[in-house]
């Protein structure tokens, strides 16, 4: 059996459409993080940029995102190894460090609704970033859960029903 393209492919020899798949649609990258200066820890908000849908989970203008927003980071090849501020379950991280793609990411299961039901999204979570200042986003910072564990096959089978079951 042929193993999957990101098991054997580095990043920067995807293809595009190999590349775009690779997103688990977590919106996790599009949330606001803050630095703290003095010991360089990132602190996630529940805070998302201005074009995100938090209903989908996704861009609302992707193709434009860098007009609209021109501080949005186009992930690279390149750049996505020293990119920080990446979940640590987002796949181009994963497979920058030669990890597998965690059990509920889409390209294991078929099913783009798993990245959700297992709690590894932030739909339905954001709030648009506003006009808030620092103060604001201060108080909007937040411990995303670690997404759930389902190392068993009945785990994964129910956390699948219960992603077709959840409206989108």
């Amino acid at each position: 059996m042929k193993e999957p393209f990101w098991k054997t492919k580095s990043l920067a020899e995807m293809s595009e459409a190999e590349w775009e798949s690779l997103c688990d649609g977590c919106g996790k990258c599009c949330t606001i993080s803050l630095e703290d200066e003095d010991t360089g820890e990132l602190h996630r908000t529940n805070v998302a940029c201005n074009l995100f849908d938090t209903n989908t989970c996704g861009c609302g203008d992707y193709a434009n995102r860098k007009k609209k927003v021109p501080d949005c980071v186009k992930l690279t090849p390149k750049n996505v190894p020293k990119l920080e501020w990446l979940p640590p379950t987002c796949a181009y991280r994963l497979v920058a460090q030669g990890r597998d793609l965690y059990w509920w990411h889409h390209l294991n299961t078929g099913d783009r609704e798993t990245v959700h039901a297992a709690g590894a999204s932030v739909r339905g979570q954001t709030r648009p970033e506003g006009r808030l200042k620092m103060p604001g986003l201060i108080k909007r910072i937040m411990q995303w859960p670690e997404p759930l564990d389902a190392s068993t096959e009945s785990s994964r089978r129910s956390m699948r029903d219960k992603a077709k079951k959840r409206p989108g």
